[in-house]
């Protein structure tokens, strides 16, 4: 298993992933399609097994106002067939640990027991336009002690998926 930089040569695959990763969601996959074709800065890397890509995460801007305030982790994905083995937390660990991430403030939307792991704690501000209440909302080195909605690249676009177990629609970034 090697990580290695995204290339424009290994896109492809990133999106197939995604595709595999969100069954019956185009969202990520086309978000990621869209940050690269209007060349949004971001820190992303891939981990490759078999020469295939089994795993991915990305790192984009988050701002207040037009001010960058720090980086949002999304999306992060790892093929089915390779999850609950720990190739998700090794490629999570291995970003923390890069240069342009490991004095960043990071903001995660997604499951607090698993991110609470890699040291990101509940945020309470700023405030997610995409989880009322911040309940799903972590940060990781957070200094900010003034409200204001954190902003996303505009690619970010809230999407419907389908109904999850419960029949209730799920909404993600």
């Amino acid at each position: 298993m090697k990580i290695q930089k995204v290339t424009i040569e290994n896109r492809a695959k990133v999106y197939a992933l995604l595709q595999r990763a969100f069954p019956g969601s185009d969202y990520e996959a086309g978000l990621v399609r869209k940050l690269h074709e209007n060349g949004r800065p971001m820190h992303e890397w891939v981990c490759i097994h078999s020469n295939k890509v089994i795993a991915y995460i990305a790192f984009s801007n988050a701002y207040h106002g037009s001010d960058i305030c720090g980086l949002h982790l999304a999306p992060m994905a790892v093929a089915p067939d390779f999850q609950r083995q720990g190739v998700g937390s090794e490629l999570l660990r291995f970003a923390l640990r890069q240069e342009a991430i490991k004095s960043q403030t990071l903001f995660v939307l997604g499951e607090p027991g698993y991110y609470k792991r890699f040291g990101f704690e509940p945020c309470r501000v700023p405030i997610c336009p995409f989880d009322k209440n911040n309940a799903h909302f972590l940060s990781m080195r957070n200094t900010i002690t003034t409200g204001f909605i954190v902003g996303y690249e505009p690619e970010f676009k809230t999407a419907d998926v389908p109904p999850g177990p419960q029949g209730k629609k799920r909404r993600t970034r």
